[in-house]
């Protein structure tokens, strides 16, 4: 049987989703090798075509897209998911973001919104995505743009939210927040492609019929995110666009990708 390579991050909405295609729980033509890591590594590596299918931010796709299509099953995308910027104090967006700015990367969905929603962006400093909480609490940042479960604990760090840009992107184009998918390399015959697709999918149902069983997988490469935050973060970023990103979700995507 044929071992695919396959990236996605070790976050709660990838282990839960992609849990039963990596374990050989839904029927597939392959094999896969799972590689997890931080989502903007995944779309550093991408540009090297490192692995057979791969999670990417959306604001990635650009880069890469002569070398990735993306597939409908496993993406990201939905109302109210969008990433946030955050500070120590209360403050006007315009003012949050003329400083020192901490960012996940800058491949990401997130930073691709940022750019859109505030062309006069000040400095921006590259961190990994659970560094920034602390990064903007110890003041070595003004702001910091969060995503993944940094958007259920900032509050704990003594943050106050500036802006939803998931609202503000939602505002200004009435589409879902598209960030991130599930690419194949184009090398891949269109055959497999599409089979990876329908696993995928199948592999998203599983979870949803199943919830309870990928449980061990998502704690164990959950770090030290409690179990009420990992629930709010499947329920959050897993929804009915992970089966299939839809045509609304393609608009999205496009629109994004276009501006």
């Amino acid at each position: 049987m044929r071992e695919l390579t396959f990236g996605y991050s070790p976050c709660p909405n990838d282990t839960f989703a992609f849990h039963a295609l990596t374990y050989g729980l839904v029927d597939a033509s392959f094999r896969i090798r799972p590689v997890l890591l931080d989502i903007e590594e995944l779309n550093r590596r991408a540009h090297a075509g490192e692995f057979d299918l791969t999670k990417l931010s959306v604001g990635a796709f650009a880069a890469v897209g002569d070398r990735y299509s993306l597939l409908r099953s496993g993406a990201a995308l939905g109302m109210g998911v969008g990433p946030l910027v955050v500070a120590r104090t209360a403050q006007p967006f315009a003012d949050a973001v003329r400083g020192r700015v901490a960012i996940p990367g800058r491949e990401t969905t997130a930073f691709r919104l940022l750019r859109l929603a505030a062309p006069a962006l000040g400095e921006t400093v590259e961190l990994r995505y659970d560094r920034i909480l602390r990064a903007v609490a110890d003041g070595e940042v003004d702001a910091g743009l969060i995503i993944h479960e940094s958007r259920f604990t900032y509050q704990e760090h003594g943050l106050t939210k500036v802006i939803d840009l998931g609202d503000w992107w939602e505002r200004e184009t009435q589409l879902p927040v598209p960030l991130a998918g599930i690419c194949a390399r184009q090398d891949l015959a269109p055959e497999l492609r599409a089979e990876a697709e329908r696993a995928i999918r199948s592999s998203v149902q599983y979870a949803f019929d199943h919830p309870d069983a990928s449980r061990e997988y998502v704690r164990a490469n959950a770090q030290e995110m409690s179990a009420e935050v990992c629930a709010q973060h499947i329920a959050l970023y897993v929804n009915e666009h992970s089966l299939d990103i839809g045509d609304l979700g393609l608009a999205a995507i496009t629109r994004l990708t276009s501006a």
